[in-house]
């Protein structure tokens, strides 16, 4: 009886992780672009440039430890 294990790094999770709260920052950051707060910084929409950085991250997190890279050799 030989099942094949597959090992989930969780640095896959965090990927995910990144990737909804960024599009979810970068949701608001371009939904707030045409009305921006009245914050002193409010013309370097750091919301969008954050939750851009966030996507990208997760994107390279979730590529670089998927799941399928770690199957085991049984």
């Amino acid at each position: 009886m030989s099942e094949k294990s597959e090992i989930i790094p969780v640095w896959f999770f965090a990927g995910v992780l990144f990737l909804v709260y960024g599009f979810l920052i970068l949701g608001s950051g371009l939904m707030e672009w045409s009305h921006p707060p009245d914050t002193v910084l409010s013309n370097l929409h750091a919301p969008v440039w954050w939750g851009g950085l966030m996507v990208v991250l997760g994107i390279v997190y979730c590529y670089s430890f998927r799941p399928s890279k770690y199957k085991s050799k049984d």
